[in-house]
């Protein structure tokens, strides 16, 4: 048996998953597992044994709320886009098993390519960021036009009005991760904004529920997407809101989440917010446009989720150092764009 860490250890006893794999895979060799720089909610780690390689996806060890690390889900979701338009990582075995690593885990394939988590691809030429745009834009509509019946994805979502569901879960996340009634009071605005102007609409759609830049991965040397990670989030919902939530990078600033406001984006090669959400809406050929409704809802889940890396910093469990502080800032920020776009509301 043989076993070896590189840039920061796991959460879980290594010689486990090291046994995990060798009933598995048979033959020997070390096992090399790295913890990503990705995966905030739910722990990620670059796995090797020999010439095999694989992502590793597990729940944190200290969970606030079971729904918000729905590892089964996601890998549901994996194996359901196999063979579809969507580009997505090859699923390769999910383990409920809590003996193994403390937590239910999955592995997958491990694609090499570009993860970018700056808006603005900084390192791209110039030339290629429009077209990563267009191919993350298509992206999203792909997912958007998926028959998620054909694919056994008939029953993933709940029934009833999906905002109305969504708000209701997001504020009781909110109620569990806030320190106190002093706590970010611009969210709570938000919430009660929100609560009176959820709307109705009988569109229906596979969401990812987390699409921006960080979570697509670039081909290595071409300007387009191969592949989609932390689905997580995922359900059956109405599609603006996955669009809203990309299109947050317009209206947050480089130091928030790595977005583009205040950049020069024709020196940049970066298309407009107007110009990427016609881009979608011709895609999609889509009846319905984007509202103050869905952006600041975007802007409330994006709070509540920074709300969450906090508290989860405030437990020890989390990649980020400093996760406590950055998730306050950022949560804080959110809240502030969104209490923007409210005023900006005719």
């Amino acid at each position: 048996m043989s076993v070896q860490v590189r840039d920061g250890g796991p959460d879980f006893d290594l010689h486990r998953l090291d046994d995990y794999l060798r009933q598995w895979l048979g033959g020997s060799g070390t096992t090399v597992v790295a913890r990503t720089s990705g995966g905030m909610s739910n722990p990620t780690y670059f796995v090797t044994r020999g010439d095999w390689r694989a992502v590793l996806r597990k729940q944190p060890n200290n969970i606030l709320m079971p729904s918000a690390h729905a590892i089964d889900r996601e890998y549901r979701v994996l194996v359901a886009l196999q063979g579809s338009a969507v580009p997505t990582p090859r699923p390769y075995r999910y383990c409920e098993d809590t003996e193994i690593l403390g937590t239910p885990f999955y592995l997958m394939e491990w694609l090499e390519g570009r993860v970018v988590y700056d808006y603005g691809l900084p390192g791209f030429a110039r030339e290629e960021r429009a077209a990563c745009y267009r191919s993350m834009c298509a992206t999203l509509a792909g997912i958007h036009q998926l028959d998620y019946k054909a694919v056994g994805l008939g029953d993933f979502g709940r029934p009833g009005n999906y905002f109305a569901r969504q708000l209701n879960r997001w504020s009781r996340l909110w109620a569990e991760y806030r320190r106190g009634d002093d706590d970010n009071p611009a969210l709570d605005r938000m919430v009660r904004w929100l609560a009176e102007r959820v709307p109705t609409s009988e569109t229906l759609a596979l969401c990812h529920g987390d699409f921006r830049m960080a979570n697509v991965i670039f081909h290595p040397t071409e300007p387009r997407v191969i592949g989609v990670l932390d689905w997580e989030l995922s359900t059956l919902g109405h599609p603006l809101v996955d669009l809203a939530f990309n299109s947050q990078a317009w209206r947050m600033a480089p130091d928030e989440n790595g977005g583009l406001l205040g950049c020069t984006l024709a020196e940049m090669g970066i298309p407009t917010e107007a110009e990427y959400l016609d881009h979608y809406y011709e895609l999609t050929c889509a009846s319905e446009r984007l509202t103050a409704f869905h952006q600041v809802f975007a802007m409330f889940r994006g709070a509540v989720g920074s709300a969450g890396v906090a508290a989860r910093g405030d437990l020890g469990n989390s990649v980020l150092p400093d996760a406590a502080n950055v998730g306050r800032r950022l949560a804080h920020a959110y809240a502030t764009r969104g209490m923007a776009l409210i005023a900006n509301d005719p």
